[in-house]
């Protein structure tokens, strides 16, 4: 999904009485509601530098885990930071589909859920566990000839990609095990996938698989090859008084970071 428009970097703290800094990686829980840029952006303001970047995006509905790293030495790596695997908890609202997949999207379709029981959703679940073929959704950030496919697909241009190998090893289901029913229905489960898959495009999958439809309600990233939500500073932090001595002390030094990958 797009990412906010460039905004000039303003320190919200004058440098000439701070340490220099370098470099370093910085985990953040990100809140629902804000783009994964404007986390950049906050962080680049308590820094002081415009050289900040994230490996892996999360969309604006979407919490939880973001790598943010600061310094040229530093997003280097961010493709490193990137290969690992990851793990999501997730809402699917079953009963309705959006044409994102998810709740930013027009709804395009409503089916009862009925009765669903806990025996079918778990045969479901089944049938997307292991190696497969995923198409990205049209609604995506992928680019095609150098533009992202929201792009087209705002414009009623529907760009089909390539469907890529994934792997998905857990999928389990959070809330239960009882039966499901009514116009609606939520199912929560937990994720731990490959790089590169798409929940949203899982979420819909599994909707069509119960015959219902489903969009992605909700979704938190917990953790990202060897970064966890736990090492995480809340969202909030860029709102607090002593922002720049909390950040500060989260900071993981490159050298630290490299050697959680090996």
């Amino acid at each position: 999904m797009p990412e906010d428009l460039p905004i000039e970097v303003k320190p919200i703290v004058d440098q000439a009485t701070q340490p220099h800094f370098e470099a370093g990686v910085f985990l953040i829980d990100k809140p629902a509601g804000p783009t994964s840029f404007a986390m950049v952006h906050r962080l680049r303001r308590v820094l002081g530098i415009k050289k900040v970047g994230h490996a892996g995006t999360l969309d604006p509905f979407a919490s939880g885990l973001l790598i943010l790293c600061a310094g040229r030495s530093a997003t280097k790596h961010i493709s490193s930071f990137m290969q690992g695997e990851k793990e999501y908890l997730a809402t699917l609202c079953l009963g309705v589909e959006t044409d994102t997949f998810d709740p930013e999207g027009r709804v395009t379709q409503r089916l009862p859920v009925g009765r669903i029981s806990a025996a079918e959703i778990e045969k479901c679940l089944n049938e997307f566990r292991g190696e497969q073929l995923q198409a990205p959704p049209v609604y995506s950030a992928l680019k095609h000839k150098g533009r992202p496919l929201y792009y087209y697909a705002r414009k009623g241009i529907e760009i089909v990609k390539e469907a890529r190998h994934i792997t998905i090893r857990t999928l389990e289901r959070t809330d239960g095990d009882g039966d499901l029913q009514g116009d609606e229905a939520l199912l929560c489960v937990r994720v731990v996938c490959s790089k590169g898959t798409y929940i949203r495009s899982l979420a819909a999958d599994i909707g069509r698989r119960l015959g219902c439809g489903a969009y992605l309600k909700e979704l938190r990233r917990t953790r990202s090859g060897c970064f966890s939500i736990e090492q995480c500073l809340p969202g909030d932090v860029f709102s607090a008084e002593d922002v720049r001595e909390q950040v500060m002390n989260s900071a993981m030094s490159l050298e630290q970071a490299c050697k959680l990958l090996q």
